[in-house]
């Protein structure tokens, strides 16, 4: 009887030390299939129109970059920290293509962050599709997560909903001050993006009763706007939504003032154009009262939120823009992903269909992504989308942008209806 006891510990014993010896190899084979740093790309328009944007963005990317690094890196693949790589897109489909080609191979990157604008988001995901490289893209047309890409994912609302939020916001504002709405004016620029913000406008608008008065798509490079202004000033719509880029919306807000003919409200839908610092500069006073849609949110009180708008402040000068969010958010979404795919895929956590399934896994409700999102909840659907994200509306209010809406997340009251209005 004791030499079957030996026995059975001596077995016993084997086995624990045999078992922690295969730990320890699969431990050091995993090491040395995993690199020193998990490369990231960074593809953003950093020359042309849209550099301001493309600027921006990549700012955010770098401060999560190092405050994701600064927490311990990727802590389930041995707290491998992330770099940061970059090419700018230019303006150009071809230009957007070239430049992912460039990045994929040169750098190998484990995923992707940007591009910001949707032409240029469509064909330089042909090339991360072909890679196999995951793409968190920051670009809001309803139909980039349409086309079918398996390896595309975006936390943002898409434009639509910015359109049916700039409505909803407006309805809600006029319920809270008593002001009577019933007509609406629905301008875009003419491109997706425009037209993708408009059908949500457009959809909120009939959901709601009110009666489309004006609609007009015009040249993304309008130099005169003064026939619109005075077709909405004879239309008599109280309020207008209205989808611009960044110079356009400067000509109309201009061209509201020196015509003196304003509506009760002019909430500009998708994040571009009359709130946004560089607007703020340009327009002046003008810039007063005008609202727009954002898929970040600047005062959501949360540790981490808090501590990115204070770094991009002293950085930058301001607080940060919605490109700076998404992409901030975009980093650490990637991060809780990466996570997830060292938990799911131990023995090969970095290979693209692995980090996919990591991604449509996700659910997440708390940590810093969700701290710094306009939500408390972030998670992907089969297209890609997050079937929570919801925008946010900021105004500016004594020259500086604030967050009005929705009510329960405001830092402020909202100024409605607008105190220059004529009609």
């Amino acid at each position: 009887m004791l030499g079957k006891k030996f026995n059975l510990c001596f077995v016993g014993k084997f086995s624990i030390i045999v078992l922690a010896s295969l730990l320890i190899f699969s431990s050091a084979v995993l090491a040395e299939k995993l690199p020193e740093k998990i490369i990231v790309g960074c593809l953003e328009p950093l020359t042309g129109a849209h550099a301001v944007f493309g600027t921006e963005a990549k700012i955010g990317m770098e401060l999560a970059v190092q405050h994701i690094n600064e927490s311990g890196g990727i802590q389930s693949l041995g707290n491998i920290p992330l770099e940061l790589v970059t090419e700018d897109v230019g303006e150009t489909a071809m230009s957007a293509r070239l430049a992912a080609e460039s990045l994929i191979s040169k750098h190998h990157p484990v995923a992707i962050l940007g591009l910001y604008i949707s032409r240029l988001t469509t064909a330089a995901s042909e090339i991360t599709e072909r890679e196999r490289v995951i793409l968190v893209a920051d670009a809001l047309v309803d139909s980039v997560t349409e086309m079918g890409r398996q390896y595309l994912f975006r936390p943002a609302p898409k434009a639509s909903m910015h359109g049916r939020s700039a409505v909803e916001f407006v309805l809600e504002a006029a319920e809270k001050a008593g002001v009577s709405i019933e007509k609406i004016a629905i301008l875009n620029e003419d491109s997706s993006f425009g037209r993708s913000n408009a059908i949500g406008a457009v959809q909120a608008a009939l959901d709601n009763g009110l009666t489309i008065v004006y609609q007009k798509e015009y040249p993304y490079d309008i130099t005169d706007a003064s026939s619109i202004v005075h077709g909405i000033a004879t239309a008599k719509s109280d309020f207008v939504v209205h989808c611009p880029y960044f110079m356009d919306a400067i000509i109309f807000a201009k061209t509201f003032k020196e015509l003196g003919k304003i509506p009760k409200f002019i909430s500009g839908m998708g994040a571009c154009g009359y709130t946004d610092p560089e607007s703020i500069k340009s327009l002046g006073e003008i810039s007063e009262h005008y609202s727009n849609t954002y898929s970040y949110n600047p005062a959501k009180n949360t540790p981490q939120n808090n501590k990115f708008v204070e770094e991009y402040a002293a950085k930058v000068g301001h607080i940060p823009t919605e490109a700076a969010g998404m992409n901030y958010y975009g980093m650490w979404i990637l991060k809780e992903a990466l996570e997830l795919s060292g938990n799911l895929s131990p023995d090969d956590p970095l290979n693209p269909d692995n980090l996919r399934k990591a991604f449509l896994a996700l659910d997440l409700t708390s940590g810093p992504a969700v701290e710094t999102f306009p939500v408390n909840r972030v998670t992907f659907d089969g297209k890609g989308d997050n079937p929570y994200a919801r925008a946010t509306i900021i105004q500016v209010i004594n020259g500086e942008s604030k967050v009005v809406w929705p009510f329960e997340d405001a830092e402020t009251e909202c100024v409605f209806p607008r105190l220059d209005a004529t009609y």
